[in-house]
């Protein structure tokens, strides 16, 4: 691991041990933390030594069945001594070097002289996500698994506020009543103890020369705080008394309650505040700070508020706040898009998967920095960074993606998958409603995530020439597709004539990132739609349209008492026995209204159950594609 600071000159007192040069005047610092062999010279001849002895034992083996023992190779020696021949060294690197797209080779001359040389330069603290929040009384937990706010309110006294370290003239009130508690007790103990003691004495100890038996207490103010009830959640007026123990509180608030306290403590500690000042201590002048998985037991809003103030809570301090002399980092881990979705772009990195034999032998992952995604701010950047703002940033956790431009689709799509796609079902996919014509706004975010990605969008026929307003779809006449998608993103074409004509492998684009990932287009195809006994060719300009020309047999026997608009339209023109040709005219001109649109899918579901509607077959071929893509990824 590479460690970079950036050092102003007046800090070099806290650098000395890794400039690399006599000619260094601020600025760049790296350090090489590597893993390697103490001794490798020790590390072969011990290993060399184990091995050959257990292949001469396994020749004197008098069975048939063959026996491999320990060590069967330098793994599995290693695994069972690994701390033993490997540490952790560190080497300075070139600043000169640091901007170089590939790590630097590491220098062994240059090794550092101190153990840990970022030792008075970070502080770090962590929090891990294995809180433990359970029953105090199980005996089996580990002191660890028992973290509490009390314990956690204990050791923060301890540290900064105990009156009996190094007392000041504020403290001497707490000091004087305590002593004066601790007479009172010991007097009580003397007398209550004084029976059970002189019949100790009529067995004849003490003897003349054995010491005598004293009752004596230690009354601390820590000790004090040494419950598990120390901490205490009023359910009233505290007067009223109506108080339970911090264990009956619920495991959310526990867990936001002590992220907070840790953090507030890391600050206090780092500061030196109170009891913890020392005259001749060096502050480090960065902390970090790690906290892994918040989400444990926080819903949605808890979440949320909790990213949003964790960092002004590390910076609440005099020394701090907007003071540069101290710098504070705080890294978050998390699987939770409402976190990820609190925070810029230039903020996030993302832990992307790497398939086994891309780059190694065993899956690997690669850290993508999100921070130059859309390059210069601009309308795209704006766009995204607003949208995933006010949805969820799925993006992060998902094996898929499949983009969508309307409310109908983005309705449905959910119930095509659990009812018609099994495989599919089971793998983690996100929906992200685009909600217009915007899906390819998303390209360079896709492209970083190298997500395998069906876009699911609309062939959107209009005129060719001047505001190409919107057109019936029809073959030969010269139609062009509006639809950006289409057009510029992934298939690059834009007469409707031929995108019809695009076969399906052609639909798909295969794009370089950290991997090789592939993306796909899905929009109207054709359909055969039996009409008046009559077998004719359907063109669908959106999904709502083409949903009705796939599903032509059951609407046409649609029995429903209230059925929306569109419905009870289509319903109308079957019940006269209308041209298909009158009835593709009704649908067209009845589409082109939106608040028909918004209503229709909701009309759908109503009137026929989701799991009895055919899908599209241009979706049906998307979604087959990214089931099979996905579970070859995964198996």
């Amino acid at each position: 691991m590479d460690v970079w600071l950036d050092v102003a000159l007046q800090d070099i007192h806290h650098v000395v041990s890794i400039i690399p040069t006599l000619d260094w005047r601020g600025g760049l610092l790296g350090v090489r933390l590597l893993f390697q062999p103490q001794k490798i010279e020790t590390l072969f001849m011990e290993y060399r030594e184990a091995f050959f002895a257990a292949r001469e034992t396994e020749k004197k083996n008098p069975g048939k069945e063959a026996i491999q023992l320990f060590p069967k190779n330098l793994c599995d020696f290693l695994e069972r001594k690994l701390s033993t021949y490997f540490t952790i060294k560190s080497y300075i690197l070139d600043p000169s070097k640091a901007i170089e797209p590939s790590p630097q080779e590491t220098v062994f001359e240059m090794e550092c002289l101190t153990d840990n040389p970022l030792k008075g330069i970070v502080r770090i603290n962590m929090i891990s996500a294995q809180r433990g929040f359970s029953d105090t009384e199980k005996k089996e937990l580990s002191e660890v698994e028992r973290t509490s706010l009390s314990s956690q309110i204990r050791g923060y006294y301890d540290k900064h506020l105990d009156p009996e370290k190094t007392p000041s003239s504020e403290d001497l009130s707490i000091l004087v009543a305590t002593e004066q508690a601790r007479k009172v007790f010991d007097q009580n103990l003397e007398t209550k103890f004084e029976p059970a003691i002189k019949e100790l004495e009529e067995l004849g100890y003490p003897g003349v020369t054995n010491p005598q038996i004293t009752i004596s207490s230690k009354v601390t103010t820590t000790e004090m705080l040494k419950h598990d009830s120390a901490v205490q959640y009023s359910l009233g007026a505290k007067e009223e008394g109506f108080m339970l123990p911090e264990k009956y509180n619920g495991l959310g608030y526990q867990n936001l309650i002590s992220i907070v306290f840790d953090l507030i403590t890391f600050r206090d500690g780092w500061m030196r505040k109170g009891k913890a000042r020392s005259t001749d201590e060096i502050i480090e002048p960065l902390q970090l700070v790690l906290v892994e998985e918040p989400e444990a037991h926080l819903h949605v809003q808890v979440q949320q508020v909790f990213i949003r103030k964790a960092y002004s809570i590390l910076r609440n301090h005099e020394k701090l706040g907007t003071n540069n002399l101290f710098s504070t980092q705080l890294v978050i881990s998390t699987h939770s898009s409402h976190i990820a979705r609190e925070e810029k772009f230039a903020n996030l990195r993302y832990f992307k998967r790497l398939p086994k034999g891309f780059e190694c032998k065993v899956a690997t992952s690669k850290v993508v920095n999100l921070s130059d995604v859309f390059g210069e701010e601009n309308d795209t950047d704006k766009f995204v960074t607003r949208y995933l703002q006010t949805t969820h940033c799925d993006l992060f956790f998902a094996d898929g993606a499949i983009l969508v431009e309307g409310s109908a689709e983005h309705m449905l799509l959910p119930h095509f998958i659990r009812n018609k796609y099994s495989k599919l079902n089971q793998r983690y996919i996100t929906i992200l409603n685009i909600n217009g014509k915007h899906s390819h706004r998303l390209a360079p975010l896709i492209d970083k995530l190298a997500l395998p990605t069906l876009v699911i969008t609309d062939l959107d026929s209009a005129e060719p020439t001047g505001y190409h307003e919107k057109a019936e779809p029809a073959r030969n006449k010269g139609l062009i597709s509006s639809n950006y998608a289409i057009t510029n993103w992934i298939i690059k074409k834009n007469l409707l004539d031929d995108l019809l004509d695009v076969s399906d492998d052609d639909k798909v684009v295969t794009k370089k990132s950290v991997c090789d990932y592939q993306i796909r287009v899905a929009y109207q195809i054709p359909i055969k739609v039996t009409h008046l006994d009559v077998e004719v060719e359907a063109l669908a300009r959106t999904f709502e349209d083409s949903l009705i020309y796939t599903n032509w047999d059951v609407l046409s026997k649609l029995n429903a008492t209230d059925p929306g608009q569109l419905l009870k339209k289509l319903k109308d023109g079957f019940d006269a026995k209308k041209s298909f040709d009158s009835l593709k005219t009704t649908i067209f001109n009845e589409l082109k209204k939106s608040e028909v649109k918004a209503e229709f899918a909701l009309d759908l579901i109503f009137s026929i159950a989701p799991e009895e509607i055919a899908v599209p077959q241009y979706i049906n071929k998307g979604l087959t594609w990214l089931e099979s893509v996905l579970c070859t990824e995964v198996n």
